[in-house]
């Protein structure tokens, strides 16, 4: 008789597991270590900062762009302050996480306290630097964007609603900022563009978390999980976010354009590549998911074109007059 051997059936390999040990420190010291929490590849969100003096018209004269500068400096550092303090507080929930469990606090490479230390002082130096360099209004907005983070890290990253308007609050505080620090007045226009694009933004985000399965998880500790949106909720959002930026930003450019001089015409076309620019946007969020958009902004060729091309326009419909 022919003995008839059976296989031992293969291991199951969990496509994402439930917990990760802490990966290895990577192979960097402490200065690299504190570079890498500080993420300099995200200060290009501070760039919002110069939006208000750019859309008056203003930021070809030399001491609005230098304190423009300034406010970019500060909003560094206190952007860099957060990002300690997050990856402190979050270090258990980003070792279950598959990108983030390599962050230096949640891989030991940079301590607890270390972090602390550093986000202390960097918040500290940006508020200093900020009386000094930009006066009391833009300060007062800068300490309002560490306090909403710090709120954000210890409660209201667990509240559904009020996460999304905390997180879509610091785009709004950046542009603010920069408004106050050059001393330009920041029309309504300006404000609820800002405000609905950053919803919309921040919504795309939280979706493109859930779709890549990264969302809605506790740490090993037993703590609370982020809410997990349903899908359809975050689409609801935005396409309320979205249709309110885009009717906004119209109505600004055709109000803009008719007080201006001449070249009207370019501040009109800036509306083409911003709509498209949101439409790429949003189809990204349903095909692949997003789940930080800076690089998405960044790195889509189409993106970045739109950008460029709506750039030129506005240079040419602003400053161009």
């Amino acid at each position: 008789m022919t003995e008839v051997r059976i296989p031992a059936p293969a291991p199951v390999v969990p496509l994402l597991p439930a917990f990760a040990p802490p990966a290895a420190p990577p192979r960097y010291g402490l200065v690299g270590a504190l570079v890498r929490t500080a993420r300099p590849h995200q200060w290009v969100k501070n760039l919002l900062v110069f939006a208000a003096p750019g859309a008056a018209g203003v930021l070809t004269e030399l001491p609005t762009l230098e304190r423009a500068g300034a406010a970019f400096g500060v909003f560094c550092l206190a952007a860099s302050g957060t990002y300690f303090l997050n990856d402190t507080v979050d270090r258990e929930a980003d070792r279950r996480h598959p990108v983030n469990r390599h962050r230096p606090v949640a891989s030991g490479a940079l301590s607890p306290r270390a972090a602390m230390i550093a986000a202390v002082a960097l918040v500290g130096a940006s508020l200093v630097l900020g009386l000094v360099a930009l006066g009391a209004a833009a300060t007062g907005c800068v300490a309002l964007y560490v306090a909403v983070n710090v709120a954000y890290n210890l409660r209201l990253r667990h509240e559904p609603v009020l996460d999304l308007a905390a997180v879509a609050s610091g785009f709004v505080l950046r542009a603010v900022v920069g408004g106050l620090a050059t001393h330009v007045h920041l029309s309504e226009w300006f404000l609820v563009v800002t405000s609905f694009a950053s919803l919309f933004i921040v919504a795309g985000k939280r979706e493109g978390a859930g779709a890549l399965g990264v969302a809605g998880t506790a740490p090993p500790t037993g703590g609370r999980a982020r809410p997990v949106y349903p899908v359809g909720y975050l689409r609801y959002v935005r396409a309320l976010s979205s249709g309110v930026a885009m009717a906004a930003y119209c109505l600004w450019a055709f109000d803009r354009a008719s007080r201006s001089t001449g070249h009207v015409v370019w501040l009109q076309l800036t509306i083409v590549p911003f709509v498209l620019a949101m439409l790429r946007y949003a189809l990204l969020v349903e095909s692949d998911g997003v789940e930080v958009p800076e690089d998405v902004l960044l790195r889509d060729g189409v993106i970045v074109a739109l950008g460029v091309i709506w750039a030129v326009l506005f240079a040419l419909g602003v400053y161009g007059a």
